[in-house]
């Protein structure tokens, strides 16, 4: 009973704070309203409606982010009700609830998801368990080097023939040697030409094409008999788009979202042109490989796929155990719904020799390309024979006790052979002399019947489909494997941990594509969405250049996509094919920076009449310009004066955040405001350093904190202000080899001397405290608001690499360091240290000669204030074989196990072994990685991806750039020197552990906290600043706000992607691509402070609610790349609202929408 009145009262209490602060909201605004009342000049009748307008869509917000607070609120107390009755009043071994925490030790958060040990029963693999057992020796294994003996008896067919599936395949780098159209001109488009000829001449040829963005790029060339001819050998079944992706991507540095659109990319453009779907992956080249992309391709209605490179140790494992072919489980999931069946190809290579059976010596024979006389020929020096009736018997025979050997690894006698090489196929020669030859064999093999082999070519489909019959035939089931392949090794202790960090300065240009191609597209469709709407009759606004911003966006899409190709983003290619790719994404965000302006522009616009389109004068700009595809963007001065300059902030984000914004203005004094209420804002003036210790007289940094609703445009106005009145930063400036002179003429400088300079630095927030030194300016210990002081020190180091003259040395793929290991970065002279403090943030630099290192606090309130941004502006061009690391140095108890993220998807958890060298030990980081122990977790977020280890207890370490003098002997032909100025960009987290915090055994699967996931988003879609021109006289702007409140804090809004109208080409329909991800977070810290979302244990989600006021018209899910194959069927769409759907936690859900 007792219970119950605390429950009412609550509630009632919970209602009276949220009707007063209603009444007192409105009160404020009409408070700012008659600051700026005067006599009605004509014309404001309008803007008093106009303002009117926004006083009502504000009201309808805060209802509604009321509904919303007393919504969690229910939530939590029915949760708590629950947990209460369960435990029988907290007695009797129950749940306890404690008064004094929101969320006590043993009461997770709502919705989060426990860490966990999943098991698969016997029959289950777990990578992280086979790392621990394996011996990692390397015995020769006779003619197959890295494998063992293969024998048989020779019966073992009798019952069961042979079924052998000879797979032709020519894999075409889109980039490496030479740039995608030089490929193309010299090789591709002879390969496919010879293609539709050969594999006419004769119907039981077959072969199978992966990248689309070659095909598309031929497609264009060919004639529209010649695309008949295509569709009708893709009919038949002889030519086998697999995968489908535009390129065969990179799995380690790749983020999530480019992954999915080259996958989408390429599969709207199959299903627009061909109509087919794919069905298999083929992904034989890239240098690992991750489960995020089987989630993917599962999600898009793919069930097979075959994988190549995965260390020769873990092969060697799997063919023991018959386990090469598996049901890949994501980590997280108890079920089977993402399971794909994969097939991992057993030996070194996907070239001939390394395909048939264990002895390439042998297969290499049966490389018909490889005749004598031709350019290629065989390395053991045994060349094939052309097959003559002569010798048809003995050569089949030979062909066969290699298939024979090669089948006794697998679990069913059907058996995968693949016949290709790089860009093979080329000359039609080749395809006679392949084709021909293995006809014969073939023949011969069904004219022997008690050889009890039936052999043919096939496509992947071929292969899988007669896997499926006979292992069902046989009541067979693959086992389960659940982790990932990283990191690589092809021979010796050769891993590929050197392309995890390559070319870092594109890997960090790849990401700011990937940010800027994803605000485009969600302020793209909304502004369509708008103008139907304002129209009324659901057509675009004549002047508003709908196809050509469509075509840029769709250039975006497919540069961003070119460079998740395993050579691109890996920073593995040529230095002229780099660039080429450089400029493709410079051009990308150059243009769809037109777009989002262009679109923007629009949407401000209180007059919408006033929109005129102008190539040449743009009404809005970004704030920093772009000079060259190796150069880093540079933020443009604003003129101010006493006129208003207008500033808008677009906020990419699907969360109600508080950002810093940062401008260069001309001035020292200068103000902001809201354009809307006329608020000023938090703002503070900082120097512009145009070296170590002098400040810029001309140019001037000021940053204001602005609250930026979820998806909104917002404006501010700048201007001039009387001298002093704006705050300026404070600077604190120390030099090691005496007192610095310091050139900054409008800002207060002090330079301690003796004693007090010797004194270690230290800054604070309502947050956090930090400590560094007063030599380095590097961070040493840190404190949470009124926690323990904890050692958190940052370090930089160097790693050589392998000295004598035979050894083999770091490249663009492989890390190879020296065996001295790490050595610490010792500068020839002290860095020069400066200390900023301002009301909006404060920070310590440190400029040493390699590079400038940066942490900044923010004063700012939620949890924008929680973590520290470190970011490092590094130069290594004037080093030689020489790698720059940053490490963090905690006292977090991890023992050897940390986590790291796939492709920004999910974590995994890594475990450093002693047994491994230092190489082995580093993995991709996308964008996060952590250590924990019982009581607290430190995490690194990152704007880029590299290298990151854990060598020892409380250690992580980044890779932040590699220069290295000699190619790595893996084709490349060169080493990596083409480094440019770099910038790398972090943020850092320490939590506290609480509730459900206790070890789990094994492989445990653990999240991200939600505090980390929200971070995270600030980190990697910043809010875009832009300005309008600062002479003419401006029209009425108005800010757009497309939601009521944020989306919950684990549902991230992926994209909002605009389809291309099936029937009009390079034209935007009226449907859009709705994606949405909903994360799975941890459970044992809850976000201190409490973020303004609200999250919640439902999977059910109203999406008419989550978007609104946005008007849905029909909603429909489908498939992750949104086939028409894979939507939901007609009955199941849902045209009336409410739309309830189901958002599992770790899933992404795709929907096909209409906006009205």
């Amino acid at each position: 009973m007792k219970r119950s009145r605390v429950l009412a009262v609550l509630v009632g209490g919970v209602f009276c704070v949220a009707v007063m602060s209603l009444y007192r909201m409105l009160e404020l605004m009409q408070g700012a309203e008659l600051q700026y009342r005067g006599a009605p000049p004509a014309g404001q009748v309008d803007d008093d409606l106009s303002r009117l307008q926004q006083k009502i869509d504000r009201l309808e917000r805060l209802l509604s982010d009321n509904n919303r607070l007393v919504a969690t609120l229910r939530d939590s107390l029915l949760h708590r009700k629950a947990s209460w009755e369960t435990g029988g009043g907290g007695g009797g071994g129950g749940v306890n609830v404690s008064s004094d925490s929101a969320h006590s030790r043993t009461d997770p958060l709502p919705g989060c998801r426990l860490a966990e040990e999943m098991k698969d029963g016997t029959d289950g693999v777990q990578l992280l368990d086979v790392y621990d057992l394996l011996p990692f020796d390397n015995p020769d294994g006779g003619a197959w080097k890295q494998g063992f003996e293969i024998s048989y008896h020779g019966n073992e067919w009798d019952k069961q023939p042979l079924e052998l599936f000879l797979v032709p395949h020519s894999h075409n780098d889109p980039g490496w040697l030479k740039t995608f159209d030089s490929y193309y001109q010299d090789q591709t488009k002879h390969i496919l030409n010879n293609m539709l000829i050969k594999l006419s001449e004769d119907s039981r040829r077959k072969m199978i094409w992966a990248e689309v963005s070659y095909f598309s790029k031929w497609w264009n060339d060919i004639d529209e008999q010649k695309r008949e001819m295509v569709k009708r050998l893709v009919g038949a079944g002889q030519l086998e788009l697999v995968t489908g992706g535009w390129v065969m991507a990179d799995e380690a540095n790749s983020h999530y979202f480019a992954l999915l659109d080259q996958l989408m990319e390429g599969h709207q453009w199959l299903q627009r042109h061909l109509g087919v779907k794919p069905s298999s992956g083929w992904a034989v080249d890239p240098f690992g490989h991750s489960p995020s992309m089987t989630y993917l391709l599962k999600g898009a209605g793919l069930s097979n796929m075959v994988i190549q490179r995965v260390h020769y140790a873990v092969k060697k494992q799997f063919a023991r155990q018959q386990t090469l072919e598996f049901l890949w489980r994501q980590s997280w999931d108890s079920s089977s719904r993402s399971d794909i069946t994969c097939h991992m190809m057993p030996f070194y290579s996907y070239d001939v020799p390394h395909t048939c059976g264990p002895n390439p010596a042998i297969c290499c024979q049966f490389d018909f390309h490889r005749l004598p006389g031709g350019r290629v020929f065989c390395p053991w020096r045994v060349p094939p024979q052309p097959i003559t009736e002569q010798n048809v018997q003995e050569r089949a025979l030979l062909l066969l006790d290699q298939y024979r050997q090669k089948s006794r690894l697998f679990r069913s006698p059907v058996l995968l052979v693949p016949l290709g090489d790089d860009f093979r196929f080329v000359e039609s020669n080749e395809w006679d002399a392949q084709f021909s030859n293995y006809q014969k064999l073939f023949d011969y093999f069904d004219q022997h019947p008690e050889l009890h082999i039936k052999a043919r070519f096939g496509t992947l489909s071929d292969y899988f489909e007669a896997l499926r019959r006979r292992l069902n035939a046989a009541e067979t089931s693959l086992p389960t494997l659940r982790g990932d392949f990283f990191t690589y090794a092809d021979r010796d202790d050769h891993y590929w941990s050197g392309y995890f960090t390559s070319r870092p300065f594109y890997k960090r240009l790849d990401r700011t594509l990937e940010a800027t191609l994803r605000a485009t597209e969600i302020l793209f469709s909304l502004t369509l969405a708008e103008m139907r709407r304002f129209r009324g009759d659901g057509r675009l606004v004549a002047d508003f250049p709908a196809r050509e911003h469509f075509r840029h966006l769709t250039a975006g899409r497919r540069s961003l996509a070119l460079f998740q190709h395993h050579d691109a983003v890996t920073g593995t290619a040529r230095d002229p094919v780099v660039v080429d790719y450089g400029t493709r994404l410079f051009h990308s965000i150059l243009n769809l920076r037109r777009v989002l302006q262009s679109s923007a522009h629009w949407l401000l616009l209180l007059d919408k009449s006033q929109y005129h389109h102008d190539q040449s004068k743009p009404f809005l700009q970004t704030d920093d310009v772009m000079a060259a595809q190796d150069a880093l963007p540079q933020k443009m001065s604003l003129t101010l004066s006493d006129e208003p300059r207008s500033l808008i902030v677009f906020n990419p984000t699907e969360q109600l955040r508080t950002s810093v914004v940062s401008v260069i203005v001309d001035s020292p004094d200068a103000r902001v405001v809201d354009a809307e209420t006329g608020r000023p804002m938090s703002a503070q003036i900082s120097a512009v350093w145009a070296e170590p210790s002098r400040a810029s007289t001309e140019a001037f940094q000021l940053s204001f904190v602005a609250e930026l609703p979820p998806l909104a445009l917002v404006v501010f106005h700048v201007t001039k202000t009387s001298a002093g009145s704006a705050h300026r930063a404070r600077y604190t400036v120390l030099h090691g080899g005496g007192p610095p002179s310091v050139h900054a003429e409008h800002f207060q400088v002090s330079r301690p001397q003796g004693a007090e300079a010797d004194a270690s630095l230290s800054l604070s927030n309502k947050h956090v405290e930090i400590w560094s030194s007063a030599q380095t300016g590097l961070l040493q210990k840190l404190r949470l608001q009124s926690g323990p002081v904890r050692q958190l020190q940052v370090q930089f180091l160097w790693y050589g690499t392998r000295t004598g003259a035979n050894r083999d040395k770091s490249g663009a793929y492989l890390f190879l360091p020296g065996e001295e290991g790490a050595q610490l970065y010792s500068p020839s002279e002290p860095p020069l240290i400066r200390v900023s403090r301002g009301p909006v943030f404060s920070d310590i630099t440190s400029c040493f000669r390699h590079f400038t290192h940066t942490v900044r606090l923010f004063h700012a309130d939620g949890h924008a204030g929680r973590s520290l941004e470190i970011s490092n502006m590094v130069d290594i061009r004037s080093e030689g074989n020489r790698e720059l690391v940053m490490r963090l140095v905690s006292d977090v108890a991890n023992g050897n196990r940390f986590y790291t993220d796939l492709n920004s998807f999910q974590m995994q958890q890594r475990r450093t072994l002693a047994k491994l060298p230092l190489q082995a030990n580093f993995y991709p980081m996308t964008s996060a990685a952590f250590v924990q122990d019982a009581a607290s977790r430190l995490t690194l977020l990152a704007a880029q991806s590299q290298a990151v280890a854990a060598l020892r207890p409380g250690e992580l370490e980044v890779v932040l750039d590699r220069r290295l003098q000699q190619d790595d002997n893996r084709g490349l032909g060169q080493g990596v020197t083409d480094n440019k100025l770099t910038a790398s960009l972090y943020h850092l987290l320490l939590e506290d552990r609480r509730g459900g915090a206790q070890e789990v055994g094994g492989a445990s699967v653990e999240h991200l906290s939600l505090l980390a996931h929200l971070t995270s988003l600030s980190l990697c879609h910043p809010p875009i600043t832009m300005v309008t021109p600062g002479n003419s006289q401006l029209p009425k702007l108005h800010p757009f706000r497309p939601l009521r409140s944020s989306l919950p804090c684990d549902v991230h809004l992926l994209n909002l992607r605009t389809l291309e109208d099936p029937q009009e080409a390079e034209s935007p329909s009226q449907e859009v691509a709705l994606l949405l991800h909903r994360k799975g977070f941890d459970c044992s810290s809850a976000p201190e402070p409490p973020p303004p979302c609200t999250w919640s244990v439902h999977e059910e989600v109203n999406l008419d609610d989550l978007f609104s006021p946005l008007p849905l018209r029909s909603v429909r899910r489908s498939g992750l790349t949104l086939l028409r194959d894979d939507d939901e069927p007609e009955s199941a769409r849902q045209q009336q609202p409410p739309r309830i759907t189901r958002l599992r936690p770790m899933e992404i859900s795709a929907f096909r929408v209409e906006i009205d």
